[in-house]
């Protein structure tokens, strides 16, 4: 999958929050951890409702929540 993010004018609304259904949540989360990234340090989060989930912010306050079933 290929996602583009616009900081352009009248693209979308800064502060905007997107799901990605997905498999291999912990492997991306351990692929961003190998990078050493200083401000990208998301963690996981196994919720009671049966999804785990990471989420990544951009420098524009968007939300990236990707999840995958448990």
């Amino acid at each position: 999958m290929r996602l583009f993010l616009s900081e352009h004018h009248g693209d979308g609304a800064p502060g905007s929050h997107m799901c990605i259904e997905m498999s291999g949540v912990r492997e991306l989360h351990a692929e961003l951890q190998g990078k050493r990234y200083k401000y990208m340090n998301p963690g996981i989060v196994e919720q009671e409702w049966g999804v785990r989930e990471m989420t990544v912010y951009d420098p524009f306050n968007n939300h990236l929540t990707f999840r995958e079933p448990l």
